[in-house]
C-alpha cells in the first residue's frame, strides 16, 4: 500500500546560490506520495488525496516535509570522543582520534559504535552520511552492515595511513590497495551502499600509498574518493615539509591521480588561487564542516565557492561538536556572517540536502523531493519549543518560520524520519 504524507512540503527546482530563494518550491498544504521506497508524486494535499484514495495517510499538520539531511563528511569511529576538550588538529588526532580508532581492531566494538552512530543521526533527521572508517576492514563492514539493517543510503571507506600514525593504525601502499579493493568489491553497489576510496590526508600517506589509491580509483571510476584538504595553517606547513616537490597541498593529490570529478575534499579553508582554479576545472567537491572548523580553531570557509563548485555540508563528527545538521546549518550561517555574508535560509537548507547530495554525486537519488527520488524524508516541527514557537507565530513567510528552527532547533524538532519509504 502507498503512503501519503501531508504537511508543508519544501523542495528545490534550482540552486539558491545561483538564482536565490526562487530556487525553492513550497507547498503550504502539500502531500508526498511514497510507494516501494520511492517518491511517486508531489502536489497539493487535496489533489493527491482524491487521486489516491487507497493510500495510507500520515497527516503531519503544519510540520515541514523535507528531504532527509545528508551529512557529507563524518568519522563515525569518533562517535565516543565527540566534545572532547579541543586543541589543534594534530593534537586532536594524537590525543583522541588515534587511541579511539585503535579500539576498532575489535569487530564487536566497531559494530556497537556503528549502530549507535546511525541511530543518533537518524534521530536528528539525517538519512545519509559519507563516513571515514578506520584502518581496519571490519570497521567498514560494521558501518555498512548497520546501514543495511536500517535501509540507509551510506557512503564509506577504509581509512588508509602508512606513516605519521601509531603502529597499530598503519598499513602500507600495497595493503591499502588490497584491503580497499576487497571491500569495494564486497560492498559497492550492494543495496544502498557506496564504497569511497579514503586516504586520510597527505601527512599520513606516503606518495606511494597515494599513488596506489589513485590506481585503484582509475580502475573503479564510479566510486568517490574522499580526503582532507587545507584544514589548518600548521597542517599546510607540515604538508609542505613532507612534499617539498609539490606546488601546494592539492598538488600532493593531483600528481597521484586523486583529483577529478568525484573527489570530495573536507574543510578546504586555506586554498590558494591555483587550488581554487584546479578544483573548479576538475569538477571536484568541497565539504564545509563549520562546527569542527570552529571547535579546533581551523578557520572560516569561503561560502562564495558554492557559486562555482559542488559544496556540501557536514558535522565532521567527532571533531565537529554536534550530530545535528540543524546545528551545523546554524554554524554555517554564523561562519558566513563573520565573512560578511548573510546566508539565506534557502541556501542553508539546500546545503544540508541537495548541496550535499550533489557533492556526493547522488542528486539523482537523494536530497530532494521529486517523483522518482528515493523516499528519504525528514518531517520538521517548526514549533518544537516555546522559544521557537513564539518566533514562528510571528512569521509572515516560510523562511521566517523556518529560520528559528535552523538557529536554535535540536532533535525535538524532528517529528518523523522516513528511510527508503519506511517510517523509523
Amino acid at each position: 500500500m502507498a503512503d501519503l504524507l501531508l504537511g508543508q512540503v519544501l523542495s528545490f527546482t534550482g540552486d539558491p546560490f545561483v538564482i536565490g530563494e526562487a530556487a525553492a518550491q513550497h507547498l503550504s498544504r502539500g502531500a508526498v506520495l511514497v510507494d516501494q521506497g520511492r517518491i511517486r508524486a508531489v502536489g497539493q494535499a487535496g489533489d493527491l488525496r482524491a487521486a489516491h484514495p487507497g493510500a495510507s495517510v500520515h497527516d503531519y499538520g503544519d510540520c515541514l516535509i523535507s528531504a532527509g539531511f545528508i551529512d557529507a563528511h563524518v568519522h563515525y569511529p569518533q562517535t565516543a570522543i565527540i566534545a572532547s576538550w579541543g586543541k589543534r588538529l594534530i593534537d586532536w588526532l594524537n590525543l583522541y582520534t588515534f587511541p579511539e580508532e585503535m579500539r576498532f581492531a575489535d569487530p564487536a566494538y566497531a559494530e556497537e559504535i556503528a549502530g549507535r552512530y546511525l541511530d543518533l543521526v537518524l534521530a536528528r533527521g539525517t538519512t545519509t552520511v559519507c563516513s571515514y572508517a578506520t584502518i581496519h576492514p571490519a570497521s567498514v563492514d560494521a558501518i555498512f552492515g548497520a546501514a543495511q539493517a536500517r535501509g540507509m543510503r551510506v557512503f564509506a571507506g577504509k581509512t588508509c595511513m602508512d606513516r605519521n600514525a601509531p603502529e597499530g593504525l598503519r598499513d602500507s601502499a600495497q595493503s591499502a590497495y588490497n584491503d580497499s579493493k576487497a571491500l569495494l568489491e564486497k560492498w559497492h553497489g550492494r543495496d544502498r551502499l557506496s564504497y569511497v576510496i579514503t586516504p586520510r590526508f597527505s601527512p599520513t600517506s606516503t606518495p606511494e600509498q597515494l599513488a596506489a589509491l589513485g590506481s585503484l580509483w582509475r580502475e573503479h571510476p564510479d566510486c568517490l574518493m574522499q580526503t582532507h584538504l587545507s584544514e589548518q595553517t600548521d597542517e599546510i606547513a607540515w604538508v609542505k615539509d613532507l612534499f617539498p616537490q609539490s606546488r601546494d597541498y592539492l598538488d600532493t593529490y593531483e600528481t597521484q591521480g586523486l583529483l577529478r570529478e568525484g573527489a570530495v575534499y573536507g574543510h578546504a579553508i586555506w586554498l590558494t588561487d591555483r587550488e581554487k582554479a584546479r578544483l573548479r576545472e576538475a569538477g571536484a567537491s568541497l565539504v564545509h564542516c563549520p562546527t569542527s572548523n570552529m571547535f579546533i580553531g581551523s578557520g572560516l570557509f569561503d561560502m562564495g565557492l558554492a557559486r562555482h563548485l559542488r559544496v556540501g555540508l557536514a558535522t565532521d563528527t567527532g571533531g565537529g561538536s554536534s550530530f545535528s545538521m540543524l546545528r551545523t546549518m546554524a554554524a554555517a550561517y554564523e561562519v558566513a556572517q563573520l565573512r560578511g555574508e548573510a546566508l539565506h535560509p534557502a541556501q542553508l537548507w539546500w546545503l544540508a540536502t541537495v548541496g550535499s547530495a550533489r557533492a556526493l554525486h547522488a542528486e539523482g537519488q537523494i536530497g530532494n523531493i521529486a517523483p522518482g527520488m528515493e523516499a528519504d524524508l525528514a518531517v520538521i516541527d517548526l514549533t518544537s519549543t516555546p522559544a521557537i514557537a513564539q518566533a514562528a507565530a510571528r512569521a509572515e513567510t516560510l523562511w521566517q518560520a523556518l529560520f528559528p528552527t535552523v538557529m536554535v532547533g535540536d532533535d525535538r524538532a524532528i517529528r518523523a524520519v522516513w528511510v527508503g519509504g519506511r517510517p523509523r
